[in-house]
């Protein structure tokens, strides 16, 4: 059976509100900025603004922060008609904490949040929006609990059936695992089924034991022959690695950056859409992924520069007047 593409990429997983550090009240507390967020809806809010057609599944909590994330997903002009409103569970909620060395810190509430709650029924409601989709794209935090991770197996056969590439994203956050080894073991499953990982570097040695990264990415690639892989370093860059060729590109390092919130998304975002316009085969050619990977690189650093990321993608034409800028 054949399928209409209408639909570039859609995307399942957490749709949630993270809670920035935002300046100190004048009593001395705190204060926490409200920024529409999670994973997948990031990646697919950077491929609306490049000019793509994208659509999501997942769930909310029909309360405040539910509502303020749908109006602000449709806003970016993602197809939320695959966005479910749960009435007895609430919105997942993410407190970030920037560490001094620019990384951050995540505390979840999600002890239930709504998005662990999508079922594999309500996926197959809406298998039109997977089936029409020239790329499914996921990551491991719909993995997380049985509910949902049952809703994510759902989905991926769905993709496989109608063709779809799958585009995968570890996206590790350590404290939503109950243990490591069920963590490795569902980026494993997701290793297994992807056709496209983004990956980064603490990812790598988390799932190989390697500190020497280019080991640990070669480990990965051989055991699961991923067809197109990309290494994310950081501020250090990132590398490809697409049909026995091999690409680097150094970071983009910004002396407005605020925080690193959203950064791989973009990073992944950016790569989809390269795959969009030359296809896995098409990128097998050194020039072509060095110009994905400066792009890409530039965008992320670009979002480095704004609180949240959702709401504040660049655009294309932003990131290539980056790059110009920075004489690449």
């Amino acid at each position: 059976m054949s399928f209409e593409k209408s639909i570039d990429v859609t995307a399942l997983g957490e749709l949630l509100i993270d809670f920035t550090q935002n300046g100190v009240s004048a009593q001395g507390n705190n204060i926490f900025e409200a920024n529409p967020g999670g994973a997948p809806c990031n990646v697919l809010a950077m491929l609306t603004k490049a000019g793509k057609k994208t659509a999501f599944i997942g769930k909310v909590g029909n309360d405040m922060f539910g509502k303020l994330l749908k109006a602000k997903t449709e806003e970016q002009g993602i197809d939320m008609s695959g966005l479910l409103m749960d009435d007895d569970v609430r919105t997942t909620l993410a407190f970030v904490e920037k560490l001094p060395n620019g990384d951050r810190d995540f505390s979840f509430y999600r002890n239930p949040g709504a998005d662990i709650m999508l079922t594999a029924d309500e996926v197959e409601a809406h298998r039109d929006l997977i089936e029409k989709a020239k790329i499914f794209h996921l990551g491991t935090l719909s993995m997380t609990h049985e509910t949902v991770e049952k809703a994510s197996i759902k989905a991926l056969e769905i993709a496989k059936a109608a063709g779809c590439l799958i585009s995968f994203d570890p996206n590790l956050r350590p404290p939503l695992w109950e243990s490591e080894e069920k963590a490795k073991e569902k980026i494993a499953f997701g290793f297994s089924k992807c056709d496209i990982l983004k990956i980064s570097d603490n990812e790598i040695t988390f799932m190989t034991g390697e500190e020497d990264l280019e080991k640990g990415i070669h480990k990965i690639i051989d055991e699961y022959k991923i067809p197109l892989v990309f290494a994310t370093y950081g501020p250090d860059g990132s590398k490809a690695y697409c049909g026995g060729k091999e690409a680097y590109e150094a970071g983009f390092k910004n002396p407005a950056t605020i925080e690193t919130t959203g950064a791989g998304d973009t990073f992944c975002a950016s790569a989809l859409y390269h795959v969009l316009k030359y296809g896995i085969d098409g990128l097998a050619d050194e020039a072509r992924l060095h110009e994905l990977l400066t792009f890409a690189n530039a965008a992320a650093s670009l979002v480095t520069t704004k609180k949240g990321a959702l709401c504040v993608m660049p655009a294309v034409d932003q990131v290539q007047a980056y790059i110009k800028e920075s004489g690449r």
